[in-house]
């Protein structure tokens, strides 16, 4: 396991909350009211409203002194996110989608945890999924695991955004998210974690995650493509063990091979000919 350098005892322990948000003006308020009502303290809250053109600037309004916000030209979801952590002042950075909400207690349940794991550097809770506004049950595939779980990882999002809490030293050690990715951003910043670092999960549910509407970067189409970015990126690093090349390897391979069948089928061969010979190029 790799080390980092400890932060000193005097860094501020706050727990800075980093929500972006772009025209979910439904959405946000609930989503703030979940992180005002939060059991602990000192809590810095940053929403970074990224050019939003319904009433989301109105709504922020009405939480004036209670929150930051920084507003931005529309950059998509990762500048925004990283112009928050960058302005942000607490050890801890927790993220939260703006579509999504915590339940009172889920900072209080991961602060514990860095108390009794003071080596642990990232951990996320479990998730209450709500689609269409009715409770449903993750596949076992989405199961959360915990500790190293880069290979897992590789075939399938197993972290998500909204459910984790970082300490500062570790995107410190590994870098911001993407920005040049507009979708996947999360996925390429938890390889770039779980390659090195355990990721751990608590054995409790404190998020609740809403899905199901039109403008989820999730339900964009060809979104392996940026999957297949970020295995490709990592490739080229030298933070990999064999083991874990080799597997990252057969995953690109899979997922560049049914990507490349897909674009065959609607005709567009050329896309389909560049990711065949990205096969060749690690094989």
């Amino acid at each position: 396991m790799n080390t980092i350098e400890k932060t000193p005892e005097k860094i501020n322990e706050t727990v800075s909350v980093i929500i972006p948000t772009y025209n979910r003006a439904n959405w946000i308020c609930e989503a703030l009211d979940s992180v005002l009502s939060q059991t602990v303290s000192p809590l810095e809250t940053i929403v970074i409203d990224d050019g939003s053109n319904d009433d989301t600037p109105e709504r922020l309004r009405h939480y004036e002194n209670r929150i930051t916000v920084l507003t931005q030209t529309n950059k998509g979801v990762s500048a925004a996110r990283n112009a928050g952590i960058k302005v942000a002042r607490g050890r801890y950075v927790a993220l939260l989608d703006s579509d999504d909400l915590w339940e009172k207690d889920k900072l209080a349940c991961q602060l514990d945890f860095f108390r009794k794991n003071p080596d642990a550097l990232i951990c996320q809770t479990g998730e209450i999924w709500i689609r269409h506004g009715k409770r449903v049950n993750p596949m076992s595939k989405h199961k959360k695991l915990s500790g190293m779980i880069f290979e897992p990882s590789l075939k399938l999002c197993l972290v998500s955004p909204s459910a984790v809490m970082i300490k500062r030293e570790l995107l410190d050690s590994v870098g911001l998210f993407d920005e040049s990715l507009p979708a996947c951003e999360d996925y390429d910043l938890w390889l770039r974690i779980s390659c090195r670092y355990p990721i751990y999960t608590t054995e409790t549910s404190h998020v609740v995650k809403r899905g199901g509407h039109d403008d989820q970067l999730s339900r964009a189409p060809g979104l392996d493509r940026f999957r297949i970015r970020a295995i490709e990126k990592i490739l080229g690093t030298d933070t990999l063990t064999p083991e874990q090349r080799l597997e990252a390897i057969l995953v690109l391979t899979e997922k560049c091979r049914i990507y490349a069948e897909g674009c065959r089928k609607r005709g567009r061969f050329d896309e389909a000919d560049y990711y065949n010979r990205l096969i060749d190029d690690f094989t």
